[in-house]
């Protein structure tokens, strides 16, 4: 199995790559695996393009020999892929060989270990199981353009089909040790199986070399119950643990303490709220996207990692709860591609401002209800006459539904900051009056479990401006 990874001038002699990899380019270096030999040799080396590749030489006799409960004769011990697909035998060979570069450390070059680069991945027999949207799914949410290759199981027996294989290559602006840790949980991630025994602490691994993507990537349980495909209950500890520190968790959500039930079951319903309007947002076809009111930043996350879009503003009236959500969000370790697409921005709904108008789509994500009602007539115009978007997508809670939290009194609100809440009636009174008068039409939806006789708990209206 072979991993190559290439950097190109961008500005830097890229010969600098030794140092990054700190394996000298001059010779060939050979490292002892408990599975077999792992060897660095670079092919190419010039001040213009430099390639490093990491070669595997497992063998597979060994293998079978070493193999916890194989019988002796049995076929399948010596006859599998696993010495020549590119599985977790290749993530374990990148941070035994590629350790130092993992960490982000160059004493010689530590300008460059923190600057992004112009680098690209290529791997050998990828097992993805013929899943042609894996690999697209996997990496470009990380900002990486995406190529595979795939061809015939054998050229001499067209009948059998396409190999179950691909050849993969990655490229993008990135620093080297936030690629490496990227290849080092994915690459597991395509055939779901590893070569050791799962044990607790790769739940560390797993957050470790995670830290700063995993908890907003789009396809983030999907990534951790595949890490972990023989360990269901290890994935869930995974992703509760990554909500929790993305600040989606009940903790969070309830300040610690107890709460009304809607509190309780925040967080499945603020998910679905959360993929619902992102849905919406690709669905118009987006670039730029304001997010008012964003609070500790969810959404603003999960459109960071969309590569359509280019631009996402998070805006709030709370300096304070920009700078949380700036810490929630690692800004200060944040990978450059996303950061580059970010702005924080402090401004009231209430008031015109400048800084609103110029985005594709305008996000009001349970928001308008903490507004008194007095001020609404001055948030339409900010957002909808001043601002004018293209696409506002906006939710609120249905107060009808809140019949089915055991706990809440009678006529009590969901929270102590709302000024109101509209039932179902009230709320398409008001999207078909903000159309009327500020030239858009609506599409009203409902996110979450349906009540047959009252509705979801939170509804959504989609606008779109006319002309």
């Amino acid at each position: 199995m072979l991993l190559t990874i290439t950097y190109e001038n961008d500005g830097e002699d890229t010969r600098d790559l030794g140092f990054l990899l700190h394996k000298n380019p001059e010779r060939a270096q050979q490292f002892e695996l408990s599975f077999g030999k792992a060897y660095v040799f670079y092919p190419e080396v010039s001040e213009n393009r430099t390639t490093a590749a990491l070669l595997l030489d497992i063998d597979p006799i060994d293998l079978a020999r070493g193999k916890q409960g194989s019988t002796e004769g049995g076929l399948f011990d010596y006859v599998n892929d696993r010495p020549y697909a590119s599985t977790s035998f290749m993530s374990t060979a990148i941070v035994r060989v590629f350790g130092t570069a993992m960490s982000g450390r160059c004493d010689k070059r530590p300008e460059l270990a923190k600057k992004p680069l112009k680098l690209t991945a290529a791997l050998s027999a990828v097992k993805d199981n013929g899943d042609e949207d894996l690999a697209h799914e996997l990496f470009e949410p990380l900002g990486y353009e995406v190529s595979t290759e795939r061809t015939l199981l054998d050229d001499g027996f067209p009948g059998w089909g396409r190999s179950p294989y691909i050849d993969l290559t990655v490229s993008g602006t990135v620093r080297l040790c936030d690629m490496l840790d990227h290849l080092y949980v994915l690459i597991p991630v395509f055939d779901k199986q590893k070569h050791y025994f799962i044990q607790e602490d790769e739940i560390h691994k797993l957050l470790s070399h995670g830290e700063g993507w995993l908890a907003g990537h789009p396809y983030r349980d999907k990534i951790a119950q595949r890490y972990f495909s023989a360990k269901r209950s290890y994935a869930r500890r995974a992703i509760d643990k990554l909500l929790e520190d993305e600040g989606a968790g009940p903790a969070a959500e309830n300040g610690g303490n107890g709460g009304s039930d809607e509190q309780k079951v925040r967080s499945p319903l603020n998910t679905l709220r959360m993929e619902a309007v992102k849905a919406e947002v690709l669905k118009s076809g987006a670039s730029s996207v304001i997010d008012l009111g964003c609070g500790e930043c969810r959404l603003t996350s999960l459109l960071l990692n969309e590569p359509k879009i280019k631009k996402v503003t998070a805006c709030d009236v709370s300096v304070s709860v920009l700078e949380k959500a700036a810490q929630r969000l690692k800004l200060d370790r944040m990978e450059p591609y996303r950061r580059s697409k970010l702005d924080l921005m402090q401004a009231s709904l209430t008031y015109k401002d400048d800084r609103f108008a110029g985005y594709d789509c305008a996000c009001v994500v349970e928001v308008i209800e903490h507004i008194d009602p007095s001020r609404l007539g001055a948030f339409e115009r900010a957002v909808f006459e001043f601002a004018g978007p293209q696409t506002v997508i906006l939710t609120t809670p249905n107060r009808e539904y809140n019949v089915n939290y055991e706990h809440m009194k009678e006529n009590s609100l969901r929270h102590g900051d709302h000024r109101f809440e509209w039932d179902r009636g009230e709320f398409r009174e008001w999207c078909e009056r903000v159309c009327k008068e500020f030239g858009y039409s609506c599409e009203i939806s409902g996110i979450g479990e349906i009540d047959p006789d009252h509705g979801t708990p939170t509804q959504m209206g989609v606008f779109t401006k006319n002309g």
